[in-house]
């Protein structure tokens, strides 16, 4: 059960990991014009805010499951499982707490009446995701380790 767990919680952090890297590795969306930017940027939104809070939670849940369920083993292993959660914890705090925002107010703009600070507010959000991207990367590096390392 706990291979099972923790197998499917590396595949979400993945899925998660790898959709916040295919961003980050995008630098022609930090380039649009602001129209362009902000229709794409709505459309995404859109898709993204409805798939992945439910992949994000889920893969949390199975990370604590294998942490509870891997706490016996102990060693380094399980560290690096509490270390993953820390580190998605930590992208769902940072995600609510400021992104959202940012998400939410590129949402309301309209593209062709952008506001004046809409520059600064794309660039907040793409240095907020590039920290989010290496959290939740670091969190996929670390359950991916647990099973070469001894119990």
């Amino acid at each position: 059960m706990f291979e099972a767990v923790r197998t499917g919680a590396t595949a979400l952090l993945g899925v998660f990991a790898g959709g916040l890297v295919f961003t980050a590795l995008a630098p022609s969306l930090r380039s649009l014009p602001g129209p362009d930017y902000v229709r794409y940027w709505q459309g995404l939104n859109a898709d993204y805010g409805r798939a992945m809070p439910v992949l994000l939670l889920t893969c949390l849940a199975l990370m604590v499951a294998t942490c509870v369920l891997g706490y016996s083993r102990g060693g380094p292993g399980f560290w690096l499982s509490v270390g993953a959660v820390a580190l998605v914890v930590a992208v769902v705090v940072l995600t609510v707490t400021r992104i959202d925002a940012l998400n939410r107010l590129a949402d309301s703009w309209h593209p062709d009446l952008l506001p004046a600070d809409w520059a600064r507010a794309r660039a907040e959000w793409w240095n907020l995701h590039l920290v989010r991207t290496a959290m939740a990367t670091a969190g996929f590096l670390f359950l991916l380790l647990v099973p070469a390392l001894p119990d």
